[in-house]
């Protein structure tokens, strides 16, 4: 489970709004997801080119108990082209033993300190991978691994900054393969029309099915299974959809009677310490990104941009909240949940994994109609629009929505 609660408020407090008959209209609202240019930053230590790595300390911190040499990658200047009201960033890194990244942000236009996106490393050995509380000024802040902008102080233009982390004398380190941040100003909607399709009506993709009910109880360190592993379990099931995921080996510390032990392990493996939980969305792309896949987080405008995934073989974790009358056929309602749109109808209706209310992996498959789906995605009381893209980098990504910003 994901609470939006916060999320809800940050829009309150950020957007601007605007009457139901504006929101209905055809102007979308402004979103950017943008890669960083690995080979244009500012390194110190780093070396940059298809990846950043680990090539000389550019000096030592103490962290965790621990001192670590570090090395650090500067992003040029991004700009926006609107003047965002949220970020979120979203990476993919090789963190070998002895080694972890941290991921910051700062504005530009108008001028921010660094916020700390988040610690990261894929094991849970040297540090414990955690967001960091605390971080509010009059700029802005961030909320668990969103920043967002103070009212009044929206941003124009960003950097992003990574420093690369290893233990005293060790060799190698950390390798930086994506780095991204997705940019917006959704404006406050009470309410979301349905947009038209056709593109993928018809296509349901063949992902493997799995329910986070029946893990409840499991590892309590980890946030206990059941509805707090919504995210893990969609991710999982994305990977397993793309044949990747934990090795026999890796699984050998999950009870052996678990039918599906890869969604207890990528608990473990995206779960973060401060926010208690396994619902960090680019933590989870980030755990992908530990299986050669490519991963990011990023807002989709509507489900007729979603349907260019299905289309392109790509199936897509949505995050939604909502009341149990307002998604027919859910039978549950929910303050923050993730599930894995896998197709549509021949008539438009979204085709979903939901591993919510599952008894067994195979009862996971629910089909939602269209218009209360994409309301309850898109509103301003859920996620607006929120999604996880996994993909292997060879798999081409579809085409982008024609004459707007480019959000993946």
């Amino acid at each position: 489970m994901r609470k939006l609660a916060v999320l809800l408020v940050t829009l309150l407090l950020t957007a601007i709004p605007v009457p139901l008959h504006a929101a209905a209209g055809a102007q979308p609202p402004p979103v950017v997801y943008q890669r960083a240019a690995l080979r244009a930053g500012t390194s110190e230590g780093v070396a940059a080119g298809s990846a950043l790595t680990f090539a000389a300390p550019a000096g030592m911190i103490e962290y965790g108990g621990a001192s670590w040499e570090y090395a650090r990658w500067t992003s040029r200047d991004t700009q926006v082209g609107f003047g965002a009201t949220e970020l979120i960033g979203s990476w993919t890194a090789d963190t070998p033993a002895g080694t972890w990244i941290q991921i910051e942000l700062r504005g530009t236009s108008p001028g921010t300190k660094w916020y700390v996106l988040g610690r990261w490393a894929y094991g849970d050995a040297d540090i414990r991978r955690t967001s960091v509380p605390g971080q509010a000024d009059a700029d802005g802040t961030v909320n668990v691994d969103t920043f967002a902008a103070a009212k009044g102080r929206p941003v124009d233009s960003y950097q992003l900054r990574v420093t690369l982390h290893r233990k005293p004398g060790q060799a190698g380190g950390p390798v930086v393969r994506t780095l991204g941040a997705m940019a917006s100003a959704v404006p406050y909607r009470a309410s979301v029309p349905v947009s038209p399709g056709g593109r993928a009506w018809g296509v349901e993709l063949k992902v493997p099915r799995r329910s986070q009910g029946i893990h409840l109880g499991h590892y309590p360190e980890w946030d206990g299974g059941g509805q707090a592993w919504c995210s893990p379990t969609s991710t999982a099931m994305v990977l397993g959809y793309w044949r990747k995921g934990p090795s026999a080996a890796d699984l050998a510390w999950v009870d052996p009677s678990d039918p599906s032990p890869e969604v207890d392990y990528a608990a473990r493996y995206v779960y973060d310490l401060d926010y208690e939980g396994a619902g960090n969305w680019p933590f989870n792309t980030a755990y992908a990104g530990r299986y050669g896949l490519d991963g990011f987080v990023t807002r989709l405008r509507s489900l007729t941009e979603l349907e260019r995934f299905i289309k392109a073989g790509i199936p897509v974790v949505t995050s939604q909240s909502f009341k149990e009358e307002e998604l027919p056929g859910a039978g549950y309602g929910t303050d923050g949940h993730l599930f894995v749109v896998i197709g549509f109808t021949r008539t438009g209706d979204v085709i979903v994994n939901d591993p919510a209310n599952a008894p067994a992996n195979d009862d996971a498959r629910r089909v939602y109609p269209r218009a209360a789906f994409e309301n309850v995605w898109l509103r301003s009381s859920s996620s607006a629009g929120i999604v996880y893209v996994i993909r292997p980098p060879g798999h081409r990504l579809p085409a982008r929505t024609p004459g707007l910003p480019a959000n993946w």
